[in-house]
């Protein structure tokens, strides 16, 4: 699915096959991708982090408000898992990812696999994933505290 940079979101980190693997609606759903990319709401023109999920209709992607089912939820919890992990490692890479290979990981779901990868369809990626990058830099200790307290109710209901 081709995502593209809005005003509204700048893709830097995408599931675009999700559909295969969207649920008890895999393969008949109209989500077609999961997107972790840059809001334009900054303040003092710092980049803000955000998650998309985007559907189909129409043959066009559209940027809708919606509910998230729970396994949505917790597949964007796996996304952001994914894309933190890249990012602790991404220092290695000029442009931080390898644009020869902009899979980043393909974590198996009900019995398909859920691709993570950079947006190369983002125009502007290299700008933008620096930018990511830095807001997630710039947010570690948020973002940290609420993996540590993610990680203790997982520990909690028997998730080790």
């Amino acid at each position: 699915m081709d995502i593209h940079a809005s005003m509204n979101h700048k893709p830097v980190i995408v599931s675009d096959n999700y559909g295969e693997v969207d649920g008890r609606f895999a393969g008949a759903t109209d989500v077609r991708a999961l997107s972790l990319g840059l809001s334009q709401g900054n303040e003092e023109g710092q980049a803000n982090v955000a998650a998309r999920v985007w559907r189909n209709t129409d043959e066009q992607a559209t940027e809708q408000s919606l509910e998230l089912p729970i396994h949505r939820i917790l597949d964007l919890s796996i996304l952001v898992c994914s894309a933190l992990a890249h990012f602790s490692e991404a220092y290695r890479y000029e442009q931080l990812y390898d644009p020869q290979n902009p899979v980043i990981d393909r974590i198996g779901l009900q019995g398909s696999a859920m691709t993570v990868a950079v947006c190369t369809d983002n125009e502007q990626i290299h700008e933008d994933i620096r930018l990511f990058n830095e807001a997630l830099s710039d947010n570690g200790e948020m973002i940290g505290e609420r993996l540590r307290t993610l990680t203790r109710a997982l520990r909690e209901l028997g998730y080790e």
